[in-house]
């Protein structure tokens, strides 16, 4: 799983894969009740999806482009481009759903 940066989200937007960011923050209970989620799913879509996590306190800026208000909030990409999206604490089925409906 990838750490979202300024220097290297573009390249994850760039990416031929279907790619999910988890934006979160360390403070943020709720993000602490998806990691789990999302960790699964990174390990089941290795190779199909790619899955990278924002930490807003780091990365404000991206996290102010996309919008992001409440947290933790789950952002999909298909071809650089914004396809999907979801906020605060949402099941593996929806997360795999979504996806599948992407790939």
């Amino acid at each position: 799983m990838q750490v979202v940066t300024d220097t290297n989200f573009q390249e994850i937007l760039d990416s031929a894969k279907v790619t999910l960011v988890d934006f979160w923050a360390t403070w943020c209970g709720p993000c602490r009740m998806l990691a789990p989620t999302v960790d699964e799913i990174a390990q089941e879509y290795e190779g199909r999806v790619a899955v990278a996590k924002c930490n807003v306190d780091d990365q404000e800026d991206i996290a102010v482009k996309y919008g992001i208000r409440s947290i933790p909030t789950l952002i999909f990409f298909k071809d650089g481009q914004l396809a999907d999206k979801t906020v605060g604490v949402v099941s593996k089925a929806e997360i795999e759903k979504k996806l599948n409906a992407l790939l």
